[in-house]
């Protein structure tokens, strides 16, 4: 069975981009490269729910978000994660585009046009978006509206997902797969910094054949796995020389989430106090850190019939917003002090 979806292009022209979104885009692209090549010397925190699935909730804490991001803008670059697809090692909700009303009815209009709207809402407040691009069809639809992309732990050996990262307009993270072995991982951005040519989609939707040039502003993502974690800085270290001949002044974001910290939301902190303080370190490689959090901490389990709390997130479980305050301020009285 198949269902027409709209073209790219027709729901950008009924969601189209703003001027003050568009310049929101390229101002966290822009700060995002000159960190990655070292003309930005501030730490770049990309913090946010693990998904987004109630948009009122979502926009709430992009309110927040952004208010802190400007009292600390001068020694952090603040990007919110708005993820709305999830990978599953098993069986789970896959994210507000693939089911949007939380009933298994995979809505996948409703679920593009929902995710490009709170794209448009968050940007519009002045503050940078962040998200994984796990069907690479989804760049089409919301890539616009994108500061910073990532390529995941399940998919970063995945050629297609290479391809897509070297001709995305942004910089795009790529995470060590699920084992914890960075050579893939590094493979991966070798490749996405490559040229390559394959099939693509237009935004008409019919199918062309694309040309990338690669893209300089692929990197490392570290995000731990089955070895443990990777976030100790003889770990950042390895990974560092390992990327030492692409010429990056910082390529390593460290996930303070996912097996860096157990799954345990508890764990975060600790994750990213150590990321912050290896930063301080003189030639550091870290560009900086990734953490999850929403407006209440935890998480919670989606069932037919059962009522959601407002805030919770209902995939991995999350820091809750004082303490997330509490991390980004002290991160910022950290770099600032030296």
């Amino acid at each position: 069975m198949e269902t027409k979806l709209p073209s790219p292009a027709a729901l950008a022209a009924r969601l189209p981009r703003s001027p003050r979104a568009a310049a929101t885009v390229e101002r966290g692209r822009r700060a995002l490269r000159d960190a990655l090549h070292g003309r930005d010397p501030r730490f770049v925190a990309i913090v946010g729910p693990c998904s987004l699935h109630d948009p009122r909730a979502a926009l709430e804490y992009g309110e927040r978000l952004t208010k802190l991001a400007a009292e600390l803008g001068d020694a952090l670059i603040v990007v919110m994660r708005t993820y709305f697809e999830k990978p599953r090692s098993g069986l789970g909700w896959k994210g507000l585009i693939n089911d949007p009303n939380l009933d298994g009815g995979c809505d996948l209009e409703l679920g593009l046009a929902r995710a490009r709207e709170l794209l448009l809402a968050v940007n519009e407040l002045g503050l940078p978006c962040a998200t994984e691009l796990l069907d690479p069809i989804v760049r089409h639809y919301l890539g616009d509206l994108l500061g910073w992309a990532c390529i995941g732990a399940r998919t970063s050996e995945s050629q297609i997902h290479r391809e897509m990262a070297s001709g995305l307009p942004l910089p795009v993270g790529i995470k060590n797969p699920t084992s914890g072995e960075i050579g893939p991982a590094a493979d991966a951005v070798v490749a996405a910094r490559s040229a390559h040519r394959h099939l693509g989609v237009a935004a008409d939707g019919g199918f062309v054949r694309v040309e990338t040039r690669g893209n300089p502003d692929a990197h490392l993502v570290l995000r731990g796995g089955a070895r443990g974690p990777n976030h100790a800085p003889r770990a950042v270290a390895r990974a560092a020389e390992r990327l030492a001949p692409l010429g990056l002044a910082r390529p390593i974001l460290v996930d303070c989430s996912h097996a860096n910290s157990g799954k345990d939301p508890r764990a975060q902190p600790a994750v990213f106090r150590s990321v912050v303080e290896q930063f301080t370190a003189c030639g550091t490689p870290i560009l900086g850190a990734m953490l999850e959090s929403h407006l209440v901490g935890g998480r919670q389990d989606l069932a037919p019939g059962t009522p959601l709390a407002y805030g919770v997130s209902i995939t991995d479980a999350c820091l809750g917003w004082d303490e997330t305050e509490e991390l980004l301020r002290a991160a910022h009285f950290r770099v600032t002090s030296g």
